[in-house]
């Protein structure tokens, strides 16, 4: 058995973990914009109380955490002086945690563009109270699936000229190396 193959028979790479596509976020937050839309044009008058602006607080201080987390973990695997080195774990954890925040950051996207786009199509006064929680949640998605990007692109290891010279199986054909 050669090593492309598994022993299943399958591709290696098909559990692969690769980087978030922006097709993916586009696609849920366009689902939750259409559900947001229905629901709201649905059951606003009836069950709707006015939007909270908790989850806008959430949002923020979750893009403004990776953020910050992207600019020091950034710094730490270009070992820029003054920083610790980074431990492998954490950009792993890193990395899980800015997939999950764009796709949540995407769908809360779409959900408050649907809600905002139905608010201001309607005059009345409920409408027109909850219209600054709405644009400001969309403000806060767009911000958190922004952050969870750089946050992912910052833990990618920067490409070293000699990885440039190898190929793929030289590392086992080098002696020292099993």
């Amino acid at each position: 058995m050669t090593q492309a193959q598994s022993p299943r028979g399958g591709d290696p790479d098909r559990f692969r973990m690769g980087p978030t596509r922006i097709s993916t976020l586009v696609v849920a937050a366009l689902a939750a914009a259409a559900l947001a839309w229905l629901l709201v044009s649905g059951f606003y008058y009836e069950a709707v109380p006015s939007l909270p602006w908790l989850p806008v607080v959430t949002l923020a201080a979750l893009a403004l955490l990776e953020a910050y987390a992207a600019i020091n973990t950034r710094g730490r695997i270009e070992r820029k002086p003054g920083r610790d080195p980074v431990n492998p774990l954490l950009v792993a954890r890193f990395v899980v945690l800015a997939k999950a925040s764009a796709l949540a950051g995407a769908i809360f996207l779409g959900f408050y563009a649907g809600v905002t786009g139905w608010l201001f199509l309607e005059d009345t006064n409920a409408a027109i109270g909850d219209r600054p929680a709405a644009g400001a949640g969309l403000l806060a998605s767009l911000a958190l699936v922004a952050a969870a990007l750089w946050l992912e692109r910052s833990c990618r290891v920067p490409e070293q000229e000699d990885d440039e010279d190898r190929t793929p199986g030289d590392r086992e054909n080098r002696p020292g190396y099993r």
